[in-house]
């Protein structure tokens, strides 16, 4: 009998079907807005044109101020006292994301960061990244990602701290100031 060879398939663009079983309520808020420490992060997401990208998800999970990762089950289940760790926000129509979270703290002695996976229409995959606190120079400098970049792409990691206390942090998937991605 002889070996059959298949051919591959050709790869399939995510969405945008992300609405069917990702939506669940306040998903957005990983802290409740009005507990101790709640900040905002938020930011727009662009395309290699420079354009907002309006329909894209963003998923965001991190240590909490003390550097504890959250391990509770049910990181969907919002009861306004947990912290999650975990969050998720579609962009809206200008592109833009934005969640009720607290600083995260430095786990195992590293800079602390958010992860972030994106989703979007025409990217074959998602996207990982991160989004760095901007205060603590030296724990940036020390950071094994961020040092084995050049300041221009380290900068697309790191977010701007508002006079009010929130953080901004665009994501550029190409072009000028593209925003570094991470390979898993």
């Amino acid at each position: 009998m002889t070996e059959k060879t298949l051919e591959k398939t050709p790869g399939q663009t995510l969405g945008p079907f992300y609405f069917s079983g990702t939506v669940y309520p306040k998903m957005h808020e990983v802290v409740h807005p009005f507990s101790p420490g709640a900040i905002i992060l938020g930011g727009t997401v662009y395309d290699g044109a420079g354009a907002p990208i309006p329909d894209c998800l963003v998923e965001i999970f991190g240590a909490d101020t003390d550097g504890t990762v959250s391990r509770a089950r049910g990181a969907r289940r919002r009861d306004d006292h947990t912290f999650t760790g975990f969050g998720r926000s579609f962009a809206t129509d200008d592109g833009r994301y934005e969640f009720w979270t607290r600083n995260p703290g430095a786990a195992a002695g590293k800079a602390p960061f958010f992860a972030v996976v994106l989703f979007a229409r025409g990217l074959p995959d998602k996207l990982h990244t991160r989004i760095y606190l901007p205060e603590d120079e030296a724990a940036l400098a020390a950071d094994p990602l961020l040092s084995s970049l050049t300041a221009e792409e380290r900068a697309t990691l790191i977010a701007t701290r508002l006079p009010d206390g929130s953080l901004r942090h665009d994501i550029r998937l190409q072009g000028e100031n593209e925003t570094v991605f991470l390979t898993y």
